[in-house]
């Protein structure tokens, strides 16, 4: 007789957010284990956050303390308002998307929709910038308490608390959708040009609100203020100053608005969830291109690589040159330049009157003429932005940077490769650029002082953002969401991007020097000396920094492989 074995059942274990949450904070212990570096980054990103909480905690403190409340509307609304925008936009341009639990993980679980975005959710509350705003906005609590009273300060307390959920709802439903989205190749490319010339107006915008600052009226703005206070953009954070100031009926209305908005915003990000854990799709096979030479190795040549020697140097320079036209998360960095390029030195120099001598040169303050000096000096911070997209070059790469260190690509010759790859876009968009501002402040003689300066600059970044490149990288996701970011990268991003740029200002500050005390002379003298100081930085950086990653290739591709 037969007898039938089974296993008893086993009751499943229900998951839920604390599990996501717990979840985490293990990978985050994990990747920090074991390595210095990560931890000193991870606590120095902590430091910043509290510096920057404390900062905003003052300020939104202050109205209730200061001034009797005058303001205290005001600040409420549109500080908190450019807090939800932030939330918006820095996540995905500056600092990425913490991808710690990435969505398209969870793909092949059996887990319902509504746990898996209560999930994500709660584990995007556990980080530091989440916690940095939720203190920072504990100042306007302080504010309604002190002109209202405890009522005031408990109803404030739930409008941070909703307001804050709104910001993180808001990030991850804008950087979900945009990942569902980027599986067309096209959609993929405009979304990159869009948010990177988002990326790149901000400080021009930040240039422009400073200006609008001394001159505006501020009585004036009370009207605007209680329109943004009826939006979800400020409705959270005025909500115990209308109770403050006698208007209690407003603060439910106010809250149902925040409920309302949060509710949408989910709602948005589960819809988009499940199309952005699929991933990225193929969109079909690729034409077979003619090659007019019959040669195999000449179709891998882009044609803005076109020229180059078919060796090892030009196959990686076609290689470098083809993916900074291809690849979404780069092409997103050229057009960044681009912008800056043109804006930041328009802006500084057409409403830098402060920085001006009377005769035209030095830093003083004057008139209004525009000043070789500080000329040079916006077209040295253009160089310096234009270089520091190399910081992490080898990040892009990835795991796929064995193919190189099997090869045995010297080092030299790789950063030679990819610094020639990355100046064929770049150094007709800084000739541009030149010119451009030469033309726009009405100083046509002055090309080549604006030349001179973004040449040595550049070059000069491109010595310094080689060393960091090779000392300092570190991985990205692997996820076709350009924008994505592992857990800590952010902070690392940030400090190397501070390290490579004050870096590059340093070694190009004597064109600055010699723009301001040289005088005419230096307009004749600025583009060839320019031009030489930044090519021979770069083949001295290139020289120098090759040897350091021919001992380094093991370090740097452990550095840059993405850790599952």
């Amino acid at each position: 007789m037969a007898v039938e074995l089974t296993a008893p059942a086993v009751p499943a274990r229900r998951v839920s957010a604390r599990h996501f949450v717990r979840l985490k904070l293990r990978v985050m212990g994990n990747n920090f284990r074991g390595q210095g570096w990560r931890i000193a980054l991870f606590v120095a990103g902590i430091l910043v956050g509290l510096w920057l909480a404390g900062t905003g905690f003052v300020l939104f403190a202050t109205p209730g303390f200061a001034d009797g409340g005058r303001y205290a509307p005001m600040v409420a609304a549109f500080g908190g308002g450019l807090l939800v925008l932030g939330w918006l936009l820095l996540p995905l341009v500056f600092f990425g998307v913490d991808e710690t639990l990435d969505p398209a993980r969870f793909a092949l679980l059996p887990l319902p929709r509504r746990t898996l975005v209560t999930g994500l959710f709660a584990a995007a509350l556990v980080s530091v910038p989440a916690v940095a705003t939720l203190l920072a906005l504990f100042g306007l609590v302080a504010t309604a308490g002190a002109l209202g009273g405890w009522s005031a300060a408990l109803v404030q307390v739930v409008g941070v608390l909703a307001g804050v959920l709104l910001c993180v709802a808001a990030a991850r439903a804008v950087t979900s959708a945009f990942a569902s989205m980027l599986r067309s190749r096209r959609v993929r490319d405009l979304a990159a040009v869009l948010l990177a010339v988002a990326a790149a107006l901000l400080g021009p915008l930040q240039l422009v609100g400073i200006s609008a600052l001394q001159e505006t009226d501020w009585d004036s703005l009370t009207g605007v203020s209680e329109v943004v206070g009826w939006t979800p953009f400020g409705a959270p954070w005025t909500a115990g100053i209308d109770v403050a100031e006698g208007r209690a009926w407003a603060a439910p209305i106010k809250l149902l608005i925040t409920a309302l908005a949060l509710l949408a915003l989910v709602a948005w990000w589960s819809r988009s969830l499940e199309s952005a854990m699929v991933g990225a799709t193929s969109s079909g096979g690729a034409r077979a291109k003619s090659d007019p030479t019959g040669g195999a190795v000449s179709q891998l040549f882009p044609r803005a690589a076109g020229w180059g020697r078919r060796d090892q140097f030009g196959a990686l320079v076609a290689r470098e040159a083809r993916y900074w036209w291809r690849d979404a998360r780069r092409r997103a960095n050229l057009i960044t330049i681009a912008v800056v390029g043109i804006f930041v030195p328009v802006l500084v120099n057409l409403g830098g009157a402060g920085f001006t001598t009377n005769s035209g040169q030095g830093f003083g303050q004057g008139s209004a003429e525009p000043s070789a000096g500080l000329v040079s000096l916006s077209m040295l911070f253009v160089g310096v932005v234009a270089a520091v997209t190399l910081a992490n070059q080898f990040g892009f790469d990835g795991s796929a940077y064995a193919a190189h260190v099997v090869a045995g690509v010297r080092g030299q010759q790789e950063l030679r490769a990819r610094m020639t790859a990355f100046s064929i876009y770049v150094v007709p968009m800084l000739a541009v650029v030149s010119i451009v501002i030469a033309v726009v402040l009405d100083r046509p003689g002055w090309i080549g002082l604006t030349a001179g300066g973004l040449f040595a600059s550049y070059g000069a970044g491109l010595a310094v953002n080689s060393f960091v490149s090779v000392l300092g990288a570190y991985a990205l996701p692997e996820t076709s969401n350009p924008f994505a970011m592992n857990s800590g990268a952010g902070v690392a991003k940030g400090f190397l991007t501070m390290l490579a740029m004050l870096g590059t200002a340093v070694a190009a500050v004597p064109m600055v020097l010699a723009a301001a005390l040289l005088g005419d002379v230096w307009h004749w003298l600025a583009l060839p000396v320019g031009a030489a100081y930044g090519l021979g930085a770069a083949l001295l950086g290139a020289y120098l920094a090759g040897d350091v990653l021919d001992r380094r290739q093991p370090e740097l591709l452990a550095a840059v492989t993405p850790r599952r």
